[in-house]
């Protein structure tokens, strides 16, 4: 892809304008294996969106670009709290036409807390709405249709506690069986090339913290764009719902629509959806057999279409039989979201501060900021940001076998569930919503699993040498981050003894 882009400080209000350049970014194998496929949305680019429901409405890719990028400068801005114009340059782009980039221009209003995104005629607005972040305003309604909902914690201050219920620094000495001077050049070796943009790098050795380093501007308090981490989040939500008896992942998806007589989709299980393998047609990018032909992908239409998300997911028909293709799409980790949606709802408690109450309180968390649709649905498939030691707490929880300071979160199991290859996947890559390294891709044992997020967003839980290793970066800096992660995953596995 080439891109162009803009520099300089910016002001509030300040309008920017692209200028060129001739850079070009070239996806890896670790990006083609996360969220998005560049190159093939690039194709995409060339096509209108198709119109397959209310709730997908069609528009032009130009149209959609500039709000899936005004969706992300606004949450780099204001719930990240990045420069503006850094932000512009390295994350967000993605979204837009190449042949377009160079019209973009931009204008941050601190005042009403939203970005505009414009080319020629076109305006695309997100706006920041408090604890569910940033979202895109469709072009045909100037705000969203759901009323926002403050999220707060029920935690005492972070540094009340020590880690990893709160920040409090440890008194303890580190484990006396760690190389350090191996830890250590993992810890260059993760930033030691800037085009990397390596944001944050967190190792956790036997449930402490012994390794931690951001790059300037970034702490440990920052919310960092997280992106396909959230499908890992949406499946440990949905195990406190397994675990209450609420599901049962060998049950039919309880979805209404999908049970009525002759309706192919009937078929498809809990444990299809949590596999990626239900089958749905839900055009991606990365597709094998994906060409432009078949219009804007419904993959990328979830992120900048200003839809309901759940309802577009619902709605798409078959194209395998349930278990027999997996494949990387959004609808089935929507439509675990739309599970427990309505689990929650139906029980009258508030959906938005569901993961506060039930989950993230319980395990040391005091704020994730997990945005949504203009319908107020998660959008955890993407749009989701958390600090790099929120990320390393829930690496932990699945680390300790789903178990927190002595309590069973998750059902027992379930760690298990999630880091087993899900079987109708032809290569050895995916496990229940989050990824394994069973092809050895990674310089990290094959029994090794992992959290994965578009830009080189990582979370691994490594049980062979008892670590969870995490580390976050701006999305421009994937090609060089995977390198540089994988240069330091090798010293890690030096640092630290094989424990089973």
């Amino acid at each position: 892809m080439r891109f162009n882009f803009g520099s300089g400080r910016l002001q509030p209000a300040e309008k920017v304008r692209l200028k060129a350049d001739t850079t070009s970014i070239t996806p890896t194998l670790a990006a083609a294996l996360a969220a998005f496929a560049v190159a093939a949305l690039a194709a995409a680019a060339a096509q209108t969106a198709s119109q397959s429901s209310a709730m997908a409405p069609s528009g032009t890719p130009l149209e959609l670009g500039l709000a899936g990028y005004a969706k992300v400068l606004c949450s780099a801005v204001f719930v990240s709290g990045r420069d503006a114009a850094e932000a512009f340059h390295n994350s967000g782009y993605l979204f837009m036409p190449d042949d377009q980039l160079g019209t973009v221009t931009y204008v941050v209003d601190r005042s009403e807390k939203l970005v505009r995104m414009t080319s020629g005629a076109v305006t695309r607005t997100a706006k920041f709405y408090g604890d569910q972040g940033c979202i895109i305003h469709s072009q045909k309604h100037d705000g969203i249709f759901f009323s926002p909902v403050p999220v707060q914690t029920r935690l005492p201050d972070a540094i009340s506690q020590p880690w990893p219920m709160g920040d409090r620094p440890s008194t303890s000495e580190r484990p006396p069986d760690i190389d350090s001077s191996h830890l250590a050049k993992a810890v260059d070796l993760a930033f030691a090339d800037p085009d990397a943009l390596t944001a944050a790098f967190v190792v956790v050795y036997k449930g402490q913290i012994v390794a931690e380093r951001y790059m300037p501007g970034i702490t440990k308090d920052t919310q960092l764009e997280s992106w396909s981490m959230g499908k890992s989040l949406t499946a440990t939500l949905f195990a406190l719902l397994v675990k209450e008896g609420v599901y049962r992942i060998d049950e039919p998806a309880p979805v209404p629509e999908w049970q009525r007589p002759g309706d192919p989709r009937s078929a498809i299980r809990i444990v299809d959806l949590l596999h990626m393998s239900s089958g749905l047609r839900f055009i991606a990018g990365q597709d094998p057999d994906y060409t432009p032909e078949e219009g804007y992908p419904d993959h990328a239409l979830v992120y900048t279409g200003a839809i309901d998300a759940f309802e577009h997911s619902m709605t798409r028909p078959l194209q395998f039989p349930p278990n027999t293709e997996g494949r990387y799409r959004n609808s089935d980790p929507l439509m675990i979201g739309w599970l427990i949606k309505q689990a929650v709802t139906r029980r009258g408690e508030s959906y938005l501060t569901f993961p506060q109450r039930a989950l993230f309180d319980r395990i040391g968390i005091r704020r994730q900021v997990l945005e949504t649709d203009p319908y107020g649905n998660f959008l955890l498939t993407g749009y989701d940001y958390g600090t790099a030691r929120n990320w390393a707490r829930l690496g932990l929880l699945y680390l300790q076998d789903g178990i927190w300071q002595g309590q069973r979160l998750l059902p027992e199991g379930w760690t298990t569930f999630v880091s087993t290859l899900a079987p109708a996947w032809k290569r050895p890559v995916y496990g229940g919503l989050f990824w394994i390294n069973g092809d050895g891709a990674l310089n990290i044992p094959k029994t090794a699993y992992y959290a994965n997020g578009a830009g080189g967003q990582r979370t691994f839980v490594i049980p062979s040498h008892d670590l969870v290793v995490v580390r976050m970066g701006h999305y421009r800096g994937d090609r060089a981050g995977m390198k540089a992660l994988n240069l330091a995953l090798a010293e890690l596995m030096t640092a630290t003894p094989l424990e089973r």
